[in-house]
Protein backbone atom coordinates (compact mmCIF):
# COMPACT_ATOMS: atom_id res chain seq x y z
CA UNK A 1 0.00 0.00 0.00
CA UNK A 2 2.58 2.28 1.02
CA UNK A 3 4.47 1.79 -2.19
CA UNK A 4 1.82 2.14 -4.29
CA UNK A 5 0.89 5.54 -2.33
CA UNK A 6 4.53 6.83 -3.41
CA UNK A 7 4.40 6.26 -7.30
CA UNK A 8 1.27 8.01 -6.92
CA UNK A 9 2.29 10.66 -5.39
CA UNK A 10 5.82 10.47 -7.73
CA UNK A 11 3.19 10.91 -11.00
CA UNK A 12 1.27 13.96 -9.34
CA UNK A 13 4.73 15.54 -9.11
CA UNK A 14 5.94 14.49 -12.57
CA UNK A 15 2.31 15.91 -13.56
CA UNK A 16 3.15 19.09 -11.80
CA UNK A 17 6.71 19.47 -13.39
CA UNK A 18 5.95 18.51 -17.00
CA UNK A 19 3.17 21.48 -16.76
CA UNK A 20 5.86 24.48 -15.86
CA UNK A 21 7.55 23.54 -19.60
CA UNK A 22 5.02 21.33 -20.95
CA UNK A 23 0.89 21.42 -20.32
CA UNK A 24 -0.26 17.37 -20.35
CA UNK A 25 -3.72 19.03 -20.26
CA UNK A 26 -3.13 20.61 -23.84
CA UNK A 27 -1.90 16.62 -25.26
CA UNK A 28 -4.61 14.74 -27.02
CA UNK A 29 -4.58 11.07 -25.01
CA UNK A 30 -3.98 8.29 -27.31
CA UNK A 31 -4.81 5.92 -24.83
CA UNK A 32 -7.84 5.88 -22.88
CA UNK A 33 -9.24 3.24 -19.92
CA UNK A 34 -12.93 4.17 -18.78
CA UNK A 35 -13.87 2.42 -15.88
CA UNK A 36 -17.81 2.42 -14.50
CA UNK A 37 -18.28 0.38 -11.02
CA UNK A 38 -21.83 -0.03 -11.59
CA UNK A 39 -23.71 1.29 -8.43
CA UNK A 40 -20.98 2.64 -6.56
CA UNK A 41 -21.59 6.19 -5.06
CA UNK A 42 -19.41 8.16 -2.14
CA UNK A 43 -20.92 6.17 0.76
CA UNK A 44 -19.46 2.50 -0.81
CA UNK A 45 -16.19 4.28 -1.66
CA UNK A 46 -15.85 5.51 1.79
CA UNK A 47 -16.90 2.55 3.33
CA UNK A 48 -14.50 0.33 1.27
CA UNK A 49 -11.59 2.70 2.53
CA UNK A 50 -12.84 2.35 6.16
CA UNK A 51 -12.63 -1.58 5.96
CA UNK A 52 -8.94 -1.25 3.84
CA UNK A 53 -7.65 1.16 7.21
CA UNK A 54 -9.42 -1.67 9.57
CA UNK A 55 -7.50 -4.30 7.76
CA UNK A 56 -3.85 -2.89 7.85
CA UNK A 57 -4.53 -1.29 11.19
CA UNK A 58 -7.21 -3.19 12.87
CA UNK A 59 -8.71 -1.15 16.26
CA UNK A 60 -6.52 2.35 14.99
CA UNK A 61 -8.37 2.93 12.42
CA UNK A 62 -9.08 6.70 12.87
CA UNK A 63 -8.63 8.24 9.65
CA UNK A 64 -9.78 5.68 6.90
CA UNK A 65 -8.45 8.33 4.14
CA UNK A 66 -5.29 7.11 4.89
CA UNK A 67 -5.49 3.71 3.45
CA UNK A 68 -7.36 5.07 0.43
CA UNK A 69 -7.92 3.40 -2.66
CA UNK A 70 -6.13 3.87 -6.00
CA UNK A 71 -8.31 5.91 -7.53
CA UNK A 72 -9.27 7.64 -5.07
CA UNK A 73 -5.53 9.40 -5.23
CA UNK A 74 -6.52 11.00 -8.93
CA UNK A 75 -5.51 14.59 -8.94
CA UNK A 76 -8.88 15.50 -10.38
CA UNK A 77 -12.36 15.09 -8.75
CA UNK A 78 -15.79 15.97 -9.80
CA UNK A 79 -19.52 14.94 -9.07
CA UNK A 80 -21.99 13.56 -12.14
CA UNK A 81 -25.71 13.63 -11.86
CA UNK A 82 -27.80 10.53 -12.96
CA UNK A 83 -31.19 10.95 -13.21
CA UNK A 84 -32.77 9.35 -16.55
CA UNK A 85 -35.13 10.99 -19.47
CA UNK A 86 -38.02 9.08 -17.23
CA UNK A 87 -36.92 9.00 -13.59
CA UNK A 88 -35.23 10.94 -11.10
CA UNK A 89 -34.32 7.06 -10.34
CA UNK A 90 -32.05 5.93 -13.09
CA UNK A 91 -31.92 2.24 -14.52
CA UNK A 92 -28.43 0.65 -15.70
CA UNK A 93 -28.95 0.80 -19.14
CA UNK A 94 -30.91 4.60 -19.28
CA UNK A 95 -27.80 5.56 -17.03
CA UNK A 96 -25.00 3.94 -19.30
CA UNK A 97 -26.93 5.35 -22.35
CA UNK A 98 -25.74 8.86 -21.19
CA UNK A 99 -22.27 7.39 -20.03
CA UNK A 100 -21.44 5.85 -23.51
CA UNK A 101 -23.76 8.02 -25.92
CA UNK A 102 -23.76 11.99 -24.60
CA UNK A 103 -27.92 11.83 -24.13
CA UNK A 104 -30.69 10.98 -21.97
CA UNK A 105 -33.31 7.90 -22.35
CA UNK A 106 -36.43 6.48 -20.73
CA UNK A 107 -35.41 3.87 -18.17
CA UNK A 108 -35.43 0.39 -19.85
CA UNK A 109 -34.02 1.55 -23.35
CA UNK A 110 -30.44 0.60 -24.45
CA UNK A 111 -28.39 2.72 -26.57
CA UNK A 112 -31.65 4.63 -27.87
CA UNK A 113 -33.54 8.29 -27.48
CA UNK A 114 -37.23 7.77 -25.32
CA UNK A 115 -38.49 7.87 -29.22
CA UNK A 116 -36.50 5.15 -30.23
CA UNK A 117 -34.40 6.65 -32.44
CA UNK A 118 -30.86 5.20 -32.54
CA UNK A 119 -27.85 6.45 -30.46
CA UNK A 120 -24.07 6.38 -31.63
CA UNK A 121 -21.61 5.41 -28.64
CA UNK A 122 -18.53 7.39 -28.62
CA UNK A 123 -16.99 3.82 -29.03
CA UNK A 124 -18.18 4.08 -32.36
CA UNK A 125 -16.68 7.86 -33.15
CA UNK A 126 -13.14 6.80 -31.61
CA UNK A 127 -13.05 3.37 -33.68
CA UNK A 128 -13.97 5.48 -36.80
CA UNK A 129 -10.99 7.19 -35.90
CA UNK A 130 -8.46 4.63 -35.90
CA UNK A 131 -7.81 3.59 -32.54
CA UNK A 132 -8.61 0.36 -31.68
CA UNK A 133 -11.85 0.06 -29.08
CA UNK A 134 -12.05 -3.40 -25.65
CA UNK A 135 -15.38 -3.51 -24.26
CA UNK A 136 -15.20 -5.69 -20.94
CA UNK A 137 -17.49 -6.24 -18.18
CA UNK A 138 -17.59 -8.87 -15.11
CA UNK A 139 -21.18 -9.33 -15.97
CA UNK A 140 -22.49 -10.59 -19.43
CA UNK A 141 -21.77 -8.63 -21.94
CA UNK A 142 -24.71 -7.79 -23.53
CA UNK A 143 -25.73 -6.40 -19.58
CA UNK A 144 -26.83 -3.03 -19.83
CA UNK A 145 -23.93 -1.64 -19.08
CA UNK A 146 -21.23 -2.67 -21.59
CA UNK A 147 -23.76 -3.15 -24.23
CA UNK A 148 -24.83 0.48 -24.15
CA UNK A 149 -21.06 0.94 -26.09
CA UNK A 150 -21.94 -0.99 -28.92
CA UNK A 151 -25.73 -1.58 -29.08
CA UNK A 152 -28.96 -0.52 -29.30
CA UNK A 153 -32.20 -1.47 -28.50
CA UNK A 154 -35.50 -0.21 -27.41
CA UNK A 155 -35.70 -3.05 -24.24
CA UNK A 156 -32.39 -3.64 -22.92
CA UNK A 157 -33.89 -6.69 -22.07
CA UNK A 158 -33.67 -8.10 -25.97
CA UNK A 159 -30.78 -9.72 -24.92
CA UNK A 160 -30.41 -11.83 -28.18
CA UNK A 161 -30.87 -8.56 -30.35
CA UNK A 162 -28.35 -6.89 -28.22
CA UNK A 163 -26.06 -9.74 -28.31
CA UNK A 164 -25.82 -9.92 -32.03
CA UNK A 165 -24.95 -6.08 -32.33
CA UNK A 166 -21.61 -7.25 -30.67
CA UNK A 167 -19.82 -8.73 -33.23
CA UNK A 168 -21.34 -6.47 -36.18
CA UNK A 169 -19.54 -3.39 -33.95
CA UNK A 170 -15.86 -4.56 -35.45
CA UNK A 171 -14.43 -3.38 -32.64
CA UNK A 172 -11.33 -5.62 -31.45
CA UNK A 173 -12.08 -7.22 -27.67
CA UNK A 174 -14.83 -7.85 -25.83
CA UNK A 175 -14.29 -9.49 -22.53
CA UNK A 176 -17.07 -10.46 -19.80
CA UNK A 177 -19.15 -13.08 -17.99
CA UNK A 178 -20.57 -14.58 -21.94
CA UNK A 179 -23.93 -13.57 -23.08
CA UNK A 180 -27.43 -13.68 -21.86
CA UNK A 181 -28.68 -13.63 -25.49
CA UNK A 182 -27.47 -17.07 -25.95
CA UNK A 183 -30.38 -18.51 -23.64
CA UNK A 184 -33.23 -17.33 -26.30
CA UNK A 185 -36.61 -18.13 -24.99
CA UNK A 186 -35.61 -21.86 -23.55
CA UNK A 187 -31.96 -21.78 -21.01
CA UNK A 188 -32.09 -25.13 -22.24
CA UNK A 189 -32.16 -24.65 -26.28
CA UNK A 190 -28.53 -24.14 -28.02
CA UNK A 191 -30.24 -22.66 -31.11
CA UNK A 192 -29.49 -19.20 -29.90
CA UNK A 193 -25.94 -20.50 -28.76
CA UNK A 194 -25.34 -21.77 -32.47
CA UNK A 195 -26.75 -19.14 -34.00
CA UNK A 196 -24.41 -15.99 -31.87
CA UNK A 197 -21.25 -18.41 -32.00
CA UNK A 198 -21.76 -18.65 -35.89
CA UNK A 199 -22.67 -14.50 -36.12
CA UNK A 200 -19.28 -13.94 -33.87
CA UNK A 201 -17.23 -16.56 -36.07
CA UNK A 202 -18.45 -15.12 -39.50
CA UNK A 203 -16.99 -11.60 -38.03
CA UNK A 204 -14.08 -12.42 -37.73
CA UNK A 205 -14.21 -13.32 -34.11
CA UNK A 206 -11.84 -15.83 -32.15
CA UNK A 207 -13.72 -16.76 -28.96
CA UNK A 208 -11.75 -18.10 -25.87
CA UNK A 209 -13.08 -19.68 -22.93
CA UNK A 210 -11.10 -18.34 -19.81
CA UNK A 211 -7.55 -17.57 -19.52
CA UNK A 212 -6.12 -21.01 -20.18
CA UNK A 213 -7.60 -20.98 -23.31
CA UNK A 214 -6.74 -17.61 -24.19
CA UNK A 215 -3.25 -18.88 -23.85
CA UNK A 216 -3.26 -20.92 -26.38
CA UNK A 217 -5.30 -18.51 -28.76
CA UNK A 218 -3.31 -15.39 -27.84
CA UNK A 219 -0.64 -15.54 -30.74
CA UNK A 220 -3.92 -15.07 -33.01
CA UNK A 221 -3.88 -10.91 -33.31
CA UNK A 222 -7.44 -10.99 -34.91
CA UNK A 223 -10.20 -9.68 -33.05
CA UNK A 224 -11.16 -11.75 -29.61
CA UNK A 225 -14.30 -12.58 -27.55
CA UNK A 226 -12.87 -13.73 -24.14
CA UNK A 227 -15.86 -15.13 -21.79
CA UNK A 228 -15.23 -17.25 -19.07
CA UNK A 229 -14.45 -20.83 -19.21
CA UNK A 230 -16.72 -23.12 -20.82
CA UNK A 231 -20.04 -21.33 -22.37
CA UNK A 232 -20.79 -18.98 -23.54
CA UNK A 233 -24.33 -19.01 -21.61
CA UNK A 234 -24.31 -15.40 -19.88
CA UNK A 235 -23.55 -15.13 -16.53
CA UNK A 236 -21.49 -13.21 -13.72
CA UNK A 237 -18.04 -14.05 -12.72
CA UNK A 238 -17.92 -15.33 -9.41
CA UNK A 239 -17.59 -12.71 -6.51
CA UNK A 240 -14.24 -11.42 -6.05
CA UNK A 241 -14.44 -13.51 -2.63
CA UNK A 242 -15.13 -17.12 -3.85
CA UNK A 243 -13.02 -17.03 -6.82
CA UNK A 244 -11.14 -19.95 -7.98
CA UNK A 245 -7.92 -19.93 -9.42
CA UNK A 246 -9.98 -20.87 -12.90
CA UNK A 247 -12.11 -18.03 -12.52
CA UNK A 248 -10.88 -14.88 -14.70
CA UNK A 249 -11.30 -11.70 -13.08
CA UNK A 250 -11.93 -8.06 -14.54
CA UNK A 251 -7.70 -7.17 -13.95
CA UNK A 252 -7.24 -10.35 -16.30
CA UNK A 253 -9.53 -8.64 -19.01
CA UNK A 254 -7.82 -5.42 -18.39
CA UNK A 255 -4.69 -6.68 -18.96
CA UNK A 256 -5.66 -8.97 -21.80
CA UNK A 257 -6.83 -6.21 -23.39
CA UNK A 258 -3.64 -3.79 -23.14
CA UNK A 259 -1.93 -7.16 -24.35
CA UNK A 260 -3.99 -6.79 -27.64
CA UNK A 261 -4.86 -3.26 -28.14
CA UNK A 262 -1.06 -1.21 -27.51
CA UNK A 263 -0.48 -1.68 -30.96
CA UNK A 264 0.82 1.59 -31.77
CA UNK A 265 -3.18 3.13 -32.76
CA UNK A 266 -3.68 4.00 -29.60
CA UNK A 267 -6.89 2.57 -27.80
CA UNK A 268 -10.16 2.97 -25.85
CA UNK A 269 -11.04 0.85 -22.98
CA UNK A 270 -14.05 0.48 -21.11
CA UNK A 271 -14.05 -1.71 -18.35
CA UNK A 272 -16.94 -2.23 -15.69
CA UNK A 273 -16.82 -3.61 -12.31
CA UNK A 274 -20.64 -4.34 -12.79
CA UNK A 275 -20.68 -7.01 -9.59
CA UNK A 276 -20.45 -3.87 -7.43
CA UNK A 277 -24.27 -3.44 -7.71
CA UNK A 278 -25.12 -7.08 -7.50
CA UNK A 279 -23.76 -7.07 -4.30
CA UNK A 280 -25.44 -3.71 -3.25
CA UNK A 281 -28.69 -4.57 -4.91
CA UNK A 282 -28.39 -7.88 -2.07
CA UNK A 283 -27.31 -5.06 0.62
CA UNK A 284 -24.44 -7.23 1.28
CA UNK A 285 -21.71 -5.45 2.64
CA UNK A 286 -18.99 -7.75 2.39
CA UNK A 287 -19.13 -8.28 -1.58
CA UNK A 288 -19.85 -4.69 -1.77
CA UNK A 289 -16.36 -3.93 -0.49
CA UNK A 290 -14.53 -6.67 -1.75
CA UNK A 291 -15.87 -5.89 -5.62
CA UNK A 292 -14.69 -2.13 -5.28
CA UNK A 293 -11.46 -3.56 -3.99
CA UNK A 294 -11.33 -5.57 -7.09
CA UNK A 295 -11.88 -2.83 -9.84
CA UNK A 296 -9.38 -0.94 -7.69
CA UNK A 297 -7.26 -3.69 -8.93
CA UNK A 298 -8.01 -3.42 -12.58
CA UNK A 299 -7.14 0.66 -12.20
CA UNK A 300 -4.28 -0.15 -10.80
CA UNK A 301 -3.23 -1.82 -14.01
CA UNK A 302 -4.58 0.87 -16.34
CA UNK A 303 -2.67 3.43 -13.80
CA UNK A 304 0.90 1.09 -14.08
CA UNK A 305 0.29 1.57 -17.72
CA UNK A 306 -0.43 5.57 -17.35
CA UNK A 307 3.08 5.81 -15.61
CA UNK A 308 4.58 4.43 -18.72
CA UNK A 309 2.81 6.95 -20.64
CA UNK A 310 1.93 9.82 -18.78
CA UNK A 311 1.58 12.16 -21.26
CA UNK A 312 -0.52 10.15 -23.91
CA UNK A 313 -3.31 8.70 -21.20
CA UNK A 314 -6.42 9.14 -19.86
CA UNK A 315 -8.04 7.19 -17.12
CA UNK A 316 -11.51 8.38 -16.45
CA UNK A 317 -13.41 6.37 -13.09
CA UNK A 318 -17.18 7.02 -12.50
CA UNK A 319 -20.11 5.35 -11.98
CA UNK A 320 -23.96 4.78 -13.32
CA UNK A 321 -25.80 5.58 -10.34
CA UNK A 322 -25.74 4.62 -6.56
CA UNK A 323 -27.43 1.50 -5.14
CA UNK A 324 -28.75 0.32 -1.86
CA UNK A 325 -28.41 3.68 -0.19
CA UNK A 326 -25.51 2.42 2.07
CA UNK A 327 -24.62 3.93 5.40
CA UNK A 328 -21.37 4.37 7.41
CA UNK A 329 -23.49 4.15 10.58
CA UNK A 330 -26.81 2.28 11.28
CA UNK A 331 -29.16 3.50 14.92
CA UNK A 332 -27.35 5.70 16.93
CA UNK A 333 -23.37 6.44 18.02
CA UNK A 334 -20.66 7.20 16.05
CA UNK A 335 -19.01 3.47 15.87
CA UNK A 336 -18.80 0.75 13.33
CA UNK A 337 -17.23 -2.73 13.66
CA UNK A 338 -15.57 -3.61 10.14
CA UNK A 339 -13.65 -6.43 11.57
CA UNK A 340 -17.24 -8.26 11.48
CA UNK A 341 -17.19 -8.37 7.62
CA UNK A 342 -16.36 -12.00 6.93
CA UNK A 343 -13.56 -13.19 4.96
CA UNK A 344 -15.90 -14.90 2.42
CA UNK A 345 -19.29 -13.33 0.90
CA UNK A 346 -22.16 -11.99 3.08
CA UNK A 347 -24.37 -14.52 4.89
CA UNK A 348 -26.99 -12.63 4.55
CA UNK A 349 -30.51 -14.19 3.48
CA UNK A 350 -31.44 -12.46 0.19
CA UNK A 351 -34.74 -14.07 -0.59
CA UNK A 352 -36.62 -12.81 2.82
CA UNK A 353 -34.98 -8.84 2.52
CA UNK A 354 -37.81 -5.86 1.42
CA UNK A 355 -37.70 -2.35 2.44
CA UNK A 356 -40.16 -2.90 5.08
CA UNK A 357 -37.72 -5.22 7.24
CA UNK A 358 -34.51 -4.44 6.15
CA UNK A 359 -33.24 -2.13 9.25
CA UNK A 360 -35.73 -3.65 11.85
CA UNK A 361 -36.15 -7.56 10.96
CA UNK A 362 -34.58 -10.48 12.64
CA UNK A 363 -30.75 -10.35 12.71
CA UNK A 364 -30.51 -13.30 9.99
CA UNK A 365 -31.95 -10.75 7.38
CA UNK A 366 -28.89 -9.19 6.97
CA UNK A 367 -26.63 -10.16 9.44
CA UNK A 368 -23.43 -8.93 8.38
CA UNK A 369 -25.05 -5.60 7.99
CA UNK A 370 -26.42 -5.47 11.86
CA UNK A 371 -22.94 -6.72 13.51
CA UNK A 372 -21.24 -3.99 11.45
CA UNK A 373 -23.78 -1.12 11.97
CA UNK A 374 -23.74 -0.57 8.23
CA UNK A 375 -27.55 0.48 7.60
CA UNK A 376 -28.68 0.38 4.01
CA UNK A 377 -32.08 2.56 2.45
CA UNK A 378 -32.96 0.34 -0.13
CA UNK A 379 -32.46 -3.05 -2.10
CA UNK A 380 -32.72 -0.91 -5.55
CA UNK A 381 -31.27 2.22 -7.05
CA UNK A 382 -30.55 5.75 -6.14
CA UNK A 383 -30.90 9.03 -7.31
CA UNK A 384 -27.93 11.28 -5.97
CA UNK A 385 -24.87 11.91 -7.56
CA UNK A 386 -22.07 9.87 -8.17
CA UNK A 387 -18.05 10.35 -8.22
CA UNK A 388 -15.94 11.14 -11.18
CA UNK A 389 -12.32 10.55 -10.80
CA UNK A 390 -9.59 11.26 -13.46
CA UNK A 391 -5.89 12.02 -14.13
CA UNK A 392 -3.91 12.23 -17.44
CA UNK A 393 -3.96 14.08 -20.65
CA UNK A 394 -7.44 16.43 -20.69
CA UNK A 395 -8.02 15.13 -16.67
CA UNK A 396 -8.92 18.86 -15.63
CA UNK A 397 -12.39 18.82 -17.16
CA UNK A 398 -13.85 16.38 -15.24
CA UNK A 399 -13.41 18.23 -12.60
CA UNK A 400 -16.57 19.52 -10.94
CA UNK A 401 -20.22 19.56 -11.44
CA UNK A 402 -21.41 17.78 -14.58
CA UNK A 403 -24.30 15.49 -16.38
CA UNK A 404 -23.56 12.34 -16.87
CA UNK A 405 -23.82 13.09 -20.29
CA UNK A 406 -20.80 14.94 -20.25
CA UNK A 407 -18.69 12.45 -19.62
CA UNK A 408 -18.41 11.07 -22.94
CA UNK A 409 -18.40 13.96 -24.76
CA UNK A 410 -15.07 14.81 -22.62
CA UNK A 411 -13.63 11.72 -23.38
CA UNK A 412 -13.98 13.24 -26.92
CA UNK A 413 -12.85 16.19 -26.49
CA UNK A 414 -9.69 14.95 -24.36
CA UNK A 415 -8.76 12.68 -27.57
CA UNK A 416 -9.15 15.43 -30.14
CA UNK A 417 -11.71 13.13 -31.82
CA UNK A 418 -15.20 14.64 -32.57
CA UNK A 419 -18.04 14.45 -30.95
CA UNK A 420 -20.16 13.52 -33.72
CA UNK A 421 -23.81 11.53 -32.99
CA UNK A 422 -25.02 12.03 -36.40
CA UNK A 423 -22.57 8.99 -37.32
CA UNK A 424 -23.61 6.44 -38.46
CA UNK A 425 -22.38 3.15 -36.48
CA UNK A 426 -21.14 1.32 -39.64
Amino acid sequence: MMKRNIQILAALLLLFLSSCANDPQDNKAKYVFYFIGDGMGFSHIALTEAYIAEAVTPGEADEPSSFPLCFTQFPVMGMATTYSASNWITCSSAAGTALSTGFKTGNHMLGVLPDSTELTSISYMIHNAGRNVGIMSNVPIDHATPACFYASSASRSDYFNVASQMPASGFEFFAGGGLYGVKGVDAQDSTKRLELEKMIADAGYTIAYGMDDYKSKKDNRGKMVLVQSGTLRGATLPYASDREISDMSLTDMVETAIERLDDGKGFFIMAEGGMIDWAAHDNDVANTIYEIIDMDQAIRVAYDFYLEHPDETLIVVTADHETGGVSIGRGSGYTIELENVPAMKSDTTKSNLTLDNYMHGPEQLDSVSVKTKIGWTTSSHCGGAVPVFAIGAGSLQFAGRQNNTDIPRKICSAMGIEFNPDMKKH
